[in-house]
């Protein structure tokens, strides 16, 4: 099994990610959708996430697509998502998070599962395919970047980086609010929060020539801090946001 990549939780479009799933067409409990992950789960596949990084203390080692098809049959069901949710299954919480109801997501529940992150792969995936089109995202991704717990506050990043490519109707001034958190916490030397920073920085960077040119200004600030972390955010951003491809996908943005 090749292990699922931090890129492979990017989806390419939004409708992609709002409606992918038929409704459901017969009764799933929490014990049958075990069952199922319990038949398509390797001990390899768990072994290959653990050399990704990912690591949990309850994992079935089921694969992405199988993870996917078996969401697609089950189709979205937001109640069955907070029971399969609760059974701390690190594969249960993935289907979790793919069956459930973005339009019911509440603050609480959003509050509820960041302290259950433990690794970036429930992290990235739950703010990919669901938090980020939940009302109360923004609010979550400014407070969490404050957060001390390592997988809580790349959640804060990681929404920020997916709102930057979801939110089509965004203001520039609220992506501006995010620019002094980046700089606050460039000096994190946690792997999974370092990447996350940057991974914010970029994307809001890629928005349109205004904040192209407020991120690398950021990022030149960044530099100045002489923190390995720091440094290695910078330079990385640097070179995507001043790279060719960048500037002319932005002029021909035209925006």
């Amino acid at each position: 099994m090749k292990a699922r990549s931090q890129s492979s939780l990017t989806p390419t479009k939004r409708s992609e990610v709002a409606n992918p799933i038929a409704a459901p067409s017969r009764v799933w409990t929490v014990e049958r959708a075990i069952r199922e992950l319990r038949r398509r789960g390797e001990r390899r596949n768990i072994e290959g996430m653990a050399r990704f990084g990912i690591r949990s203390e309850l994992v079935l080692g089921v694969a992405k697509p199988m993870l996917d098809a078996l969401a697609r049959k089950i189709g979205r069901n937001h109640e069955l998502s907070l029971r399969l949710w609760a059974t701390g299954i690190h594969d249960v919480r993935l289907l979790a998070m793919l069956i459930s109801e973005a339009e019911k997501v509440t603050a609480a529940q959003m509050e509820s599962w960041v302290r259950d992150f433990d690794n970036w792969d429930v992290c990235d995936g739950t703010c990919c395919h669901l938090f980020v089109f939940a009302e109360p995202a923004w609010n979550k991704a400014y407070l969490w970047t404050s957060r001390k717990a390592e997988f809580q506050k790349r959640a804060g990043f990681a929404l920020a980086a997916y709102l930057a490519v979801h939110d089509k109707k965004a203001r520039d001034a609220a992506y501006r609010k995010f620019f002094p958190m980046i700089e606050r916490e460039a000096r994190d030397e946690r792997n999974f929060v370092r990447k996350a920073v940057n991974w914010a920085l970029r994307n809001i960077g890629k928005r349109n020539r205004r904040l192209n040119r407020e991120a690398i200004a950021c990022a030149e600030r960044i530099r100045k801090n002489g923190v390995g972390a720091s440094r290695w955010i910078a330079g990385d951003a640097l070179r995507e946001l001043q790279s060719e491809a960048v500037q002319k996908r932005l002029r021909k943005k035209g925006i």
